[in-house]
């Protein structure tokens, strides 16, 4: 005898349906899972990090995390970001300062300066450009390379945490802004002195370069690109020592006479100009010829070979 099992049917709350008793219980139980609300059902920090990631933004400082998980303790917060670092999906590179590694860096591990320079600099509330032997490379400069990227910004200066090792802080009074070209980076813009302003800062800040040597060398490729007719422009920025030495480095060492005759114009409008030794680290040297520029050419001076 066949008995016929009836299977228990009663009315679903979906579309007022007959389903199973059986369904109607998972059904149930499905939906008050979705119903409890707690932390883990929110973005978490790396969730966090990564929709700025795919919204092109690639730093963030400890303000902005504390700011998105406001109900999170700080110590909770510290430690998930030491996680992160300690992964290498992010760097500290400065203090409360963050930059998220992007894929093409995350085999060495290392993301260079200038794709968070820009952001950086507006964390920390400063002006700045990239400058020197950084500044001459993006020229076309690039026979004497900076171990560092060289970033030059006003006084007071930056207290330096020690995070960052490729970042090599140098000051001015002002920053020129007019001599400060732009460039878009890989994320944002990219800061940098023009060609005049780098020529006048290698002069002025020798000693942060590796001396005379190298700066006559570097401008020996950098000049090509230099408008002389600009660089009276600079006077309120730099002194007129700087201007002595640089013209003294184009006749004496480097043979460009055009332009050493275009800048002695520049420094005539000065009316009067004191002696001066072309390294003050050096002493005088009595047998040194004399020149216009009042230079004691102090130092030897061999232009690497290009």
């Amino acid at each position: 005898m066949l008995v016929r099992r009836e299977v228990m049917m009663k009315k679903s709350p979906v579309n007022g349906c007959f389903t199973p008793q059986k369904n109607i219980y998972l059904f149930e139980k499905l939906l008050n899972l979705t119903k409890i609300v707690d932390f883990d059902d929110k973005m978490n920090i790396s969730e966090w990090i990564h929709s700025r990631e795919i919204r092109g933004k690639a730093t963030f400082s400890i303000d902005d995390v504390k700011g998105a998980f406001a109900e999170r303790p700080s110590k909770s917060i510290n430690t998930e970001l030491s996680r992160q670092v300690s992964r290498g999906r992010v760097q500290s590179v400065y203090r409360g300062f963050y930059v998220i590694v992007p894929v093409q860096y995350q085999l060495k591990g290392v993301v260079p300066p200038a794709y968070y320079v820009d952001g950086l600099m507006d964390y920390v509330g400063k002006p700045y450009y990239m400058g020197l032997l950084s500044a001459a490379a993006l020229h076309g400069a690039t026979h004497q390379r900076a171990m560092k990227t060289q970033v030059m910004t006003v006084v007071p200066r930056i207290k330096a945490s020690g995070k960052n090792s490729l970042l090599d802080w140098n000051y001015r009074q002002e920053i020129p802004e007019t001599f400060v070209m732009k460039k878009n980076a890989e994320i944002g813009t990219l800061r940098f002195s023009g060609p005049e302003l780098t020529a006048v800062d290698l002069v002025q800040f020798a000693s942060h370069v590796g001396g005379y040597q190298r700066v006559a060398t570097v401008l020996a490729e950098l000049m090509d690109s230099v408008d002389m007719g600009r660089v009276g422009e600079l006077l309120p920025f730099t002194t007129v020592a700087t201007v002595q030495r640089l013209g003294y480095l184009l006749e004496c060492v480097l043979s460009r006479q055009d332009q050493a005759d275009a800048l002695f114009q520049v420094l005539k409008m000065q009316g009067f100009w004191n002696s001066i030794l072309l390294n003050n680290d050096q002493d005088r040297r009595e047998e040194a010829p004399a020149n216009r520029w009042h230079v004691n050419g102090n130092i030897d001076i061999e232009v690497d070979d290009l």
